[in-house]
């Protein structure tokens, strides 16, 4: 294993924070409040054994904590290439790896962790005002999002220095 990948607790569904439990940290002059990257981590989706296949299932509010508003997923990545570069000011997103493999790397902006994702019974919590960019994409892999909101421009931030001063309220 890479020794750049951090060791992180793995969740059960019983573990989990509701995200209005995660909406804690440094009150930034956006009004928003940013939340460390010990609140991102990953988490075990229940798996159903069968000799005819695998079955795994996700229910929001009760697997991940949030109710699921948009699902999407990325697919035939370019080799090289990098997908995210952004954060959400308020959207709680899991991150799957369906097919393959891909590395998602997380900054607070402050300190970044780096994750690899190639389970598909395996998700990534990642809270609002979290920096993130995919990288690493194996060939043929899928990442499925798990998203709280449906679509919305206005919470995005797209320029890294305008998302670190909002994180550290400066």
């Amino acid at each position: 294993m890479n020794d750049r990948i951090k060791d992180v607790q793995l969740l059960t569904p019983n573990e989990l924070i509701r995200p209005e439990g995660l909406l804690h940290g440094v009150h930034g002059m956006s009004g928003g409040y940013t939340t460390p990257l010990s609140n991102c981590r990953i988490m075990y989706f229940p798996k159903i054994h069968d000799p005819a296949g695998n079955l795994t299932f996700i229910e929001g509010g009760n697997h991940i904590p949030f109710d699921i508003a948009r699902t999407y997923y990325l697919y035939d990545v370019p080799g090289g290439s990098s997908r995210g570069s952004h954060a959400h000011k308020g959207l709680h997103q899991v991150l799957i790896a369906m097919s393959g493999s891909f590395d998602v790397v997380l900054d607070d902006g402050t300190h970044q962790t780096r994750y690899h994702l190639n389970r598909s019974y395996c998700g990534l919590y990642i809270c609002p005002m979290i920096w993130r960019r995919l990288e690493n994409f194996s060939s043929g892999s899928v990442c499925m999002v798990l998203a709280s909101q449906t679509y919305d421009e206005a919470d995005y931030i797209r320029d890294y220095d305008e998302f670190r001063q909002a994180a550290l309220g400066k």
